[in-house]
């Protein structure tokens, strides 16, 4: 589906932020994305859709060079960009003028979707809230039926029933044929949605690993429950000490992905030795 090879990209007269980047995705998975702010995630996406260009390596989507931006990989990538332009059209007139770029596109699904989330219909787009006007393009998104579909920050301004009918929806459009991305910072909307998690880290992929294989690996609870397993991370809380631990005996724990994105940002190397371990 996507494969970057050695990718390097720096904005004029800025450091790098990406080095001999390498990366592979699958179809029939939802990735989360994971960073720190300033690391890379939202410029890392514009390169895998071809609106930002690497001073070396490439991404390719089906192994065409995006970059290239030809109308066959443009027609079946969507990507919602974290800041949101919306025209000044109602959603039954944004589709009207936009959705025959994308030969998938279902208005019967995208009217399912604006009544799941609760959009109105005949409200001006750039006349409605910001969560409004992110819902509205989800819907949009998620009814193109592109094999590949990118969000950098897709939760930002939804209200919680709204993240709730957001992950439900994402979750009921994967097919085996696509392959969706997710970037956030808001990491606990990803918890039960992801099946691979992928963290940027010092301008490189530092965690690319399913979430059956991070729990294989690791263990998440308390002092009260570590059952004698070694604790790789610790932080305190009103409950006690969440700790991250070493799983050598194979049971199984509810992965917590942001306990676990703050210790691997720490520069645990014990903790990334073991999540990159074959």
């Amino acid at each position: 589906m996507i494969e970057i090879k050695d990718l390097s990209f720096a904005y004029a007269g800025k450091p790098l932020l990406f080095k001999d980047l390498n990366l592979t995705l699958n179809k029939g998975h939802i990735y989360g994305l994971l960073g720190k702010n300033g690391a890379g995630k939202s410029t890392l996406l514009k390169n895998i859709t071809g609106l930002a260009f690497p001073a070396k390596g490439s991404c390719l989507f089906n192994g065409i060079n995006v970059a290239n931006r030809p109308v066959s990989v443009l027609e079946d990538i969507y990507f919602i960009a974290e800041e949101l332009y919306v025209p000044s059209l109602t959603p039954v007139q944004f589709v009207a003028n936009t959705a025959g770029f994308y030969p998938k596109f279902s208005q019967s699904d995208f009217y399912h979707y604006l009544k799941v989330l609760d959009v109105d219909l005949d409200g001006v787009m750039d006349k409605q809230s910001y969560g409004q006007q992110k819902k509205a393009m989800v819907a949009f998104a998620l009814a193109t039926n592109t094999n590949l579909l990118i969000m950098d920050e897709p939760t930002n301004g939804l209200d919680i029933p709204s993240k709730v009918q957001f992950r439900k929806l994402i979750a009921s459009v994967l097919t085996e044929e696509r392959c969706i991305v997710i970037s956030t910072h808001q990491v606990r909307d990803l918890d039960s949605l992801i099946d691979t998690l992928l963290v940027l880290h010092e301008r490189e992929i530092v965690v690319n690993r399913s979430l059956d294989e991070v729990v294989e690996k690791i263990t998440f609870g308390t002092y009260a429950d570590t059952g004698g397993f070694p604790v790789l991370y610790e932080e305190e809380s009103i409950r006690g000490k969440n700790a991250i631990l070493h799983n050598t005996t194979g049971k199984f724990s509810k992965p917590d992905l942001e306990l676990l994105f703050n210790a691997i940002i720490s520069g645990n190397q014990s903790l990334l030795e073991i999540l990159k371990a074959s």
